[in-house]
């Protein structure tokens, strides 16, 4: 199940990337990356028993955080139809409450939805104490924030 989403997924990023499908009709080895690394936690997102997408969270920094104990936001993933109704934020303050501690969240420089939707994600989740990474100049931007003692 989780391998079809994440051609969703990679699907709907080729407006970023401007990736190609393999011959096998993938985009990724996602077996690979995702069902053999450890490190990772990937955890389905349900409206009304329906599947709606998935979020995979990440031991460690992502690229500007260097903290072994710390959480990212490896992947993140809403099927168009659920998009913009809250499912994301709450998918989103759902893993973030249930590990608490450092995080780092990145997004593609160029994927505007993303970081406008991260952005407002994490200043309400940390009213306004959390670091922006990265410049204009660089492929990934980010957040860096530190929950432990938030509500």
């Amino acid at each position: 199940m989780l391998t079809q989403l994440l051609n969703l997924y990679d699907y709907d990023f080729t407006e970023y990337t401007n990736d190609d499908i393999k011959d096998d009709g993938y985009f990724n080895d996602y077996e690979e990356h995702f069902f053999i690394n450890h490190n990772l936690h990937p955890f389905f997102i349900h409206v009304s028993e329906k599947l709606a997408g998935f979020v995979i969270v990440g031991d460690g920094g992502y690229k500007y955080l260097e903290d072994e104990n710390a959480h990212n936001i490896n992947e993140f993933f809403v099927m168009k139809k659920y998009r913009r109704n809250g499912v994301g934020r709450f998918a989103a303050e759902t893993v973030f409450n249930m590990y608490k501690g450092k995080w780092e969240v990145c997004q593609m420089q160029n994927n505007i939805p993303a970081r406008k939707f991260w952005k407002s994600v994490i200043y309400e989740h940390m009213k306004n104490d959390y670091q922006e990474c990265g410049t204009e100049n660089d492929e990934m931007v980010g957040f860096i924030f530190d929950n432990f003692y938030a509500k």
